[in-house]
């Protein structure tokens, strides 16, 4: 089955030892720690204010798995004024913010870190801007090959369907870039768990899921969103990668607290693993 995870956006106040520690209260397996990189203090548990040998014993000694380095990288910007800006390394610039995310994810032994594509520059052609950004995650890759983390593209942007920014992840065709799919992204844009899943198949890496009604954030399993279906299909297929519960508490304080909503949460990821898993199917058809 998939690892119950959550992401620390959740809980902005919270040091990384109250995460670990809600983690293995709550009974999830893993947590995705936000950064926004060097000298930020956005986040108590960003894990650039701690030293990463302190941050790996917080969590292995509560059992909790750090998941994924999710980061705000994206390769989607043109370089202004043209000839100067790449004389002067800017076409470089989100490599370089990209690799700082990668050596830290080393450091915490943590095996992915989250990127984004994102979208092309007001009227220009969709080919035009992935062709930039493909030359970029090439670089990245390539950053990424003598440590012991991966690249995971996360959907969204002028690539929010599944088939979308996958054509990305196979024109850079590297075993170290997969797919950080979120179901919310997708289902807006018309995707359907199944046909996502099927598309991704194994280059999906992360997966992530949050629920909304009517246009807000709600709890898990309470909302619009085709969350339970998304997790029973994953459960289904096998993946044991993990499912990052987002609660975007960060950006919008007003938000229910972690303590109310994680809970519950963690409950209905385990139910609909359950539920899904090929061992619930055999014992249901006896």
């Amino acid at each position: 089955m998939y690892r119950p995870s959550f992401s620390t956006l959740a809980c902005p106040d919270w040091t990384l030892e109250r995460v670990a520690d809600a983690g293995a209260e709550y009974g999830f397996l893993g947590v995705e720690l936000r950064t926004f990189g060097p000298g930020s203090s956005h986040l108590a548990s960003d894990p650039v204010l701690t030293d990463e040998g302190k941050t790996r014993a917080i969590f292995s000694q509560r059992g909790i798995s750090i998941e994924s380095i999710a980061t705000s990288s994206r390769f989607d910007q043109t370089v202004t004024p043209p000839v100067i800006g790449f004389a002067l390394g800017g076409f470089e610039a989100p490599v370089r913010d990209v690799k700082l995310h990668i050596d830290l994810a080393d450091r915490l032994h943590a095996p992915l870190v989250r990127v984004f594509a994102f979208e092309p520059a007001g009227a220009e052609s969709p080919k035009r801007a992935m062709g930039r950004i493909v030359k970029r995650l090439k670089l990245a890759v390539d950053a990424a090959r003598h440590s012991g983390a991966r690249i995971a593209l996360e959907n969204g942007g002028g690539w929010p369907r599944a088939e979308q920014i996958l054509e990305i992840v196979n024109e850079v065709s590297s075993p170290l870039l997969g797919v950080s799919y979120s179901m919310a992204v997708g289902a807006r844009a018309g995707d359907d768990a199944p046909g996502a899943l099927a598309a991704l198949g194994d280059r999906l890496l992360l997966a992530r899921m949050k629920d909304h009604r009517d246009g807000a954030p709600c709890a898990l399993g309470e909302g619009e969103a085709p969350c339970s279906e998304f997790a029973q299909e994953l459960a289904r297929s096998g993946w044991s990668g993990p499912l990052v519960f987002e609660w975007d508490r960060m950006w919008m304080p007003e938000l229910a607290s972690a303590e109310r909503v994680l809970p519950a949460a963690a409950e209905r990821m385990y139910e609909w693993g359950a539920v899904g898993s090929p061992t619930h199917k055999a014992v249901a058809a006896v």
